[in-house]
């Protein structure tokens, strides 16, 4: 009996260290899944990042800030919004004037699931502005 279990210990063992004796293809591999899929850096801190992304050109469409933010909701009728094309649904928003739409756009509204720019907390104002003007040119 002491045999058969010091045989299944040296089996066991044989095993594990053939599992050690990875090529280096097997361990670039494994090194690859594993990675860290990014890294934080605190303001200041130059000895991680990299290259800095690109600066915009300029404020985006209120096409992309659709596309980016508000088609999640606009774009299905999540939680009540009104649909970007669906006539009916804006009709009364849109009767309240593009100035009333821009600070539901910028300020949220009470008592709905539509919080302030509609959770885009790097859009500017104006970029919000035009995806609101985006959603009513598209929808009346």
């Amino acid at each position: 009996m002491t045999r058969i279990i010091f045989s299944i210990l040296a089996l066991g063992l044989a095993f594990s260290a053939a599992a050690v004796d990875l090529t280096d293809a097997q361990r670039a591999a494994m090194e690859e899944r594993i990675k860290p899929v990014g890294e934080n850096c605190m303001v200041g801190d130059s000895s991680c990042g990299g290259a800095a992304a690109a600066a915009s050109s300029g404020p985006r469409s209120g096409e992309e800030v659709y596309n980016a933010a508000c088609m999640a909701c606009h774009g299905t009728g999540a939680a009540g919004a009104p649909k970007l094309g669906d006539a009916a649904a804006w009709a009364d928003r849109i009767a309240k004037g593009t100035d009333v739409l821009h600070n539901s756009g910028l300020h949220g509204v009470a008592g709905t699931a539509m919080m302030a720019k509609g959770g885009c907390m790097n859009c500017s104002d104006e970029e919000v502005i035009a995806a609101v003007d985006y959603m009513v040119a598209g929808s009346q």
